[in-house]
């Protein structure tokens, strides 16, 4: 053997892992969970190889946390992540899992809020933040939708959004509502002037998408790439040693959002998701038709959307009480 070309060392499982989740281009969240849950997977199977595991310590495990009272999203994401473990990565495909006891999951409605609770949130709320939470409203975006937004996607003279990589890995189109045209301007403006001071100090890069930063090396340090919604902080990438500024932090919306709702006094759990549900349910009462809500959402079946047809602002499922019927009689009890 050439001591110059010596065998390299097999990769780790998780950088085995990591790898196959990029190339098959998972988003980061995902990426994020996965590995949470082969970890989690291994650790409760005392740190042995999953190649010395098979399908009954997945089914244990899976058991365990449907004993656990694990939700049914969280199930099917530690089943997911331990399919992806023993499918692309280790080649051995689970097989004969059988019938799992798995969770339900519960048909609940969303929470909707009134137009004039919307107005209230909105009061409690001033500069990039109540613009945010208006996008998730008014445009019916999604909270990373919102806070990942860059300059290309917004197109002011049209007053368009395009929604690059929701929820699936779809582009979408939405509107710009007009009463947000001068907020939005403003907010870019003061976006271009973060820009500018950056650069002038030789930062001002940007996180790219995929493998646009290999195609387009320049493209990370150009204004049409930059966040509308900047972090206030600056970071320097390990790798290339640029020095990059991320997004706003979504949490900074979600308190802002928490914190608002709690000052109007709401008696609703409102989240920034309530915003979206909002936004859906008063479209419908507008008399817009589903498929045109569905394509403003993004979802990518109907029976998504049909969900908001449950919470329209008219009483039970639209069904006028017995009680109220005959209005003109008083009622037995006065």
């Amino acid at each position: 053997m050439n001591e110059e070309d010596p065998v390299r060392p097999a990769p780790r499982l998780m950088d085995r892992l990591r790898a196959e989740l990029s190339m098959r281009r998972y988003s980061p969240r995902t990426a994020e969970a996965y590995t949470g849950w082969i970890r989690r997977y291994i650790a409760f199977h005392g740190v042995r190889h999953p190649r010395e595991l098979g399908v009954s310590e997945v089914r244990a495990f899976l058991e365990d946390l449907a004993e656990r009272h694990a939700s049914a999203s969280t199930h099917a994401q530690a089943l997911a992540a331990l399919c992806f473990l023993y499918g692309p990565v280790l080649g051995q495909p689970l097989e004969d899992l059988g019938e799992l006891p798995r969770p339900r999951r519960p048909e609940r409605v969303p929470v909707v809020l009134t137009r004039d609770e919307v107005a209230v949130i909105l009061r409690h709320l001033s500069g990039e933040r109540h613009l945010m939470a208006s996008l998730l409203y008014g445009a019916g975006l999604r909270l990373l939708e919102c806070v990942t937004l860059r300059v290309k996607d917004i197109d002011i003279a049209r007053r368009e959004i395009v929604v690059r990589s929701g929820k699936g890995r779809k582009d979408r189109r939405t509107m710009l509502p007009t009463a947000l045209v001068v907020p939005m301007q403003t907010q870019l403006d003061r976006a271009k002037r973060l820009f500018d001071s950056d650069t002038a100090r030789g930062a001002g890069w940007v996180e790219l998408p995929g493998a646009l930063a290999g195609k387009y090396p320049r493209a990370g340090r150009e204004w049409t790439w930059q966040w509308v919604f900047p972090a206030t902080r600056t970071y320097r990438h390990p790798a290339t040693e640029q020095v990059r500024r991320h997004y706003l932090h979504e949490t900074v919306l979600q308190r802002a959002v928490r914190e608002a709702s709690l000052a109007a006094g709401l008696g609703k759990r409102v989240s920034c998701h309530t915003l979206r549900h909002s936004f859906a349910t008063h479209l419908l009462e507008a008399g817009y038709d589903i498929r045109t809500i569905q394509e403003l959402l993004g979802h990518r079946d109907v029976a998504t959307t049909m969900i908001y047809t449950h919470v329209l602002n008219r009483g039970g499922l639209g069904v006028r009480s017995p009680l109220d019927v005959g209005g003109e009689r008083e009622p037995p009890w006065k």
